[in-house]
């Protein structure tokens, strides 16, 4: 017999703390709305399992593996029975370091909030069955890198800008439901889609669009509990490059419509979802070993020279603006993180299912194609697929995007055939967990 349980804890830093997502720092002045931790756990009569959804940008597979050892530990769960996946909202704090530091002790917090999200989703336990449901979003999710007029292919290339020629690639524009039916108790809603929330910008503390759906949600039904899992968003963000000047894409109104619109197509499809088995709980871990994309010994002065300029404030003499700068920039710090290898990675793909649904992930930010590619050869009747699962190592670009450039392949630290790898390993780790008894 499945079980279920639910819980949410707050994971707000305190202001001043540095803010995750950009090439140029910033320090939380201010506070939209809490950042959160929710737990659901699953349990049958051998095995518990428990996926966490964040509101961060990311935290790194080796930060993250700590994280999951401490609420293992003090949980007395398998470190592998617990997935942590984040939302990937811009406007939380650094969690991993990089550019800039974190704080001294928000991780410290951190990990025990999400150590007694754990505890407290084990408590909240109680018999459960499942439904499921999917709906179709457009215009939400949009492909952010374009072929120009000139041939080259841009990112953000800019609103209306008269040499984009067309946007490389199709978003995935599938909203996903788990319906989990706990009797008298509150019952627990998952919803998973896939566009950047990178919408809100400024300087202050957001869940970005993620709290909106929500919310909306959970308003909308009345005792309902909702968690949003953000699904391969790598190449796609908000932003309608063709919109008219009045249609704002950015901004806390804009994250707003952002939510309210994924909400509204689970209640299209919350009154017909379909009961699926939901008895076995089970969870694995495949690691893979992927080669990292070192550069030429001769390209590292070059690198060296644009890291200076742009941490001397002095972007303008960059040979590239806006997003080429950026590119340039992303790819310089790449360069010289690998100056000196590794010459390989190991990447977690981990996976939880709960009868025939799974939730599933990658390390990092998945380009559209990877998730939707996954999800096509799941042996499971519903995949929830995950960005920044079990960790946050950086873009996982196509091998046609390689070949096409642009910023995330150019400032991914993998080599082309990443986009690939991680098919291959997230297909085998479901494959595997079907199959086990």
């Amino acid at each position: 017999m499945l079980r279920a349980g639910f819980s949410r804890l707050e994971i707000t830093p305190p202001l001043g703390v540095t803010l995750e997502g950009y090439y140029h720092e910033r320090r939380a002045e201010g506070i939209l709305d809490p950042l959160l931790a929710t737990a659901v756990a699953f349990r049958d009569d051998n095995q518990t399992a428990v996926a966490i959804s964040v509101d961060l940008i990311g935290i790194s597979q080796e930060i993250c593996d700590t994280c999951r050892q401490v609420a293992a530990r003090r949980n007395n769960l398998p470190v592998q029975a617990i997935l942590i996946a984040c939302t990937h909202t811009h406007q939380g704090p650094v969690v991993s370091g990089g550019l800039y530091n974190q704080d001294p002790v928000y991780n410290d917090v951190l990990f025990r909030r999400i150590s007694d999200a754990v505890a407290l989703a084990l408590v909240d336990l109680q018999p459960a069955s499942v439904s499921i449901g999917r709906n179709s979003l457009k215009n939400v999710s949009f492909i952010r890198r374009f072929l120009m007029r000139d041939g080259t292919i841009r990112t953000n290339p800019g609103m209306r800008n008269p040499q984009i020629d067309h946007p490389v690639g199709c978003p995935d524009e599938e909203v996903q439901v788990v319906r989990i039916n706990r009797g008298d108790a509150p019952e627990i809603l998952i919803v998973n889609f896939q566009v950047h929330p990178d919408v809100v910008g400024g300087s202050f503390i957001s869940a970005d669009y993620p709290k909106f759906v929500r919310d909306t949600l959970e308003n909308a039904l009345g005792r309902v509990h909702c968690v949003y899992f953000n699904g391969a968003q790598g190449d796609t963000n908000h932003i309608n490059v063709n919109a008219p000047e009045w249609d704002g894409n950015n901004g806390y109104e804009h994250a707003k419509h952002m939510g309210r619109a994924i909400a509204g197509a689970v209640l299209q499809i919350y009154g017909k979802t379909e009961a699926v088995t939901g008895e076995q709980v089970g969870f694995r871990q495949l690691n893979i070993d992927v080669p990292s994309n070192r550069a030429p010994a001769h390209n590292i002065k070059q690198a060296e020279q644009v890291i200076l300029l742009h941490e001397e404030g002095r972007d303008g003499e960059l040979p590239e603006s806006g997003m080429g700068a950026v590119t340039l920039i992303a790819e310089a710090y790449r360069m010289k993180q690998l100056e000196n290898g590794p010459d390989f990675f190991t990447l977690c793909m981990p996976a939880i299912r709960f009868g025939d649904v799974v939730i599933t992930g990658a390390p990092g930010e998945p380009f559209t194609e990877i998730g939707r590619a996954v999800k096509a050869i799941s042996p499971f009747a519903m995949t929830i697929y995950c960005c920044c699962a079990n960790g946050c190592e950086a873009y996982f670009p196509t091998r046609d995007a390689f070949a096409e450039g642009g910023y995330e392949a150019r400032s991914s630290k993998f080599k082309s055939g990443i986009g690939e790898a991680i098919i291959q390993g997230g297909g085998k780790v479901m494959e595997d967990l079907f199959a086990s008894p």
